[in-house]
């Protein structure tokens, strides 16, 4: 019977790369992006720093590595993916509304996405760009979708949806930043966070019905 190749110092690598990965995720969520160096990261990981060097070249790396892996707007989205490949340009509605909120609770719910955002709109890095550009593909299906349903109409559906889209991120990020009201509200609680959901689906319902031709004088 053939023996089985040592493979104890190759599983402890990976085993250690992974931790390392893992490791920039809890920076994130306890420092955030100005705390993202190798002191932080090999600490939070129990490692030696110089691992990084030597599994990943340079802490730039890593931090692409565990940025890219985190499919954080594909999980927000729910099954909202699902719907728009089922979807025949009818009652897109249905799906935004779906999206927005299903994106507000997991934004709501996911420290790390919150981290991941503030670094976004705080530092200009190249990974960030990509991330950026990357999540921007997630919304041509549905807007190609939505330019069937409204064509003829003066709906621009685009522009209502970065105003909702801002408005979840500056609301979660005020909320869990200051744990203080906005417009008297607190979505801190279950009743205010159902009115800013009820917002949500009254803004999309009257955008979507009003029905004004572009060609109406």
């Amino acid at each position: 019977m053939t023996k089985k190749p040592y493979q104890g110092q190759f599983n402890d690598k990976e085993k250690s790369k992974q931790r390392l990965v893992e490791a920039v995720g809890e920076v994130i969520k306890s420092k955030g992006y100005t705390g993202l160096n190798a002191t932080n990261i090999s600490k939070e990981a129990g490692l030696d720093r110089k691992l990084i060097s030597l599994y990943f070249g340079t802490i730039d790396n890593l931090i692409e590595i565990y940025v890219r892996g985190k499919d954080y707007w594909i999980a927000a989205s729910g099954d909202a993916v699902e719907m728009i490949k089922e979807n025949k340009g009818e009652n897109t509605q249905q799906i935004l509304e779906f999206l927005l909120q299903n994106q507000l609770s997991y934004f709501f719910n996911n420290e790390e996405m919150q981290k991941i955002v503030l670094w976004q709109i705080s530092q200009t890095t190249q990974i960030m760009k990509e991330v950026c550009d990357e999540r921007e593909l997630l919304s041509l299906d549905f807007f190609a979708l939505s330019d069937k349903e409204l064509e003829g109409k003066n709906i621009d559906i685009r522009a209502v949806s970065a105003i909702l889209v801002a408005g979840i991120y500056y609301l979660v990020l005020h909320a869990k930043s200051t744990d203080s009201l906005f417009c008297e509200i607190d979505i801190n609680k279950p009743e205010g966070m159902n009115r800013i959901k009820e917002a949500i689906r009254l803004i999309l319902k009257n955008t979507y019905n009003s029905h004004v031709n572009v060609n109406a004088s």
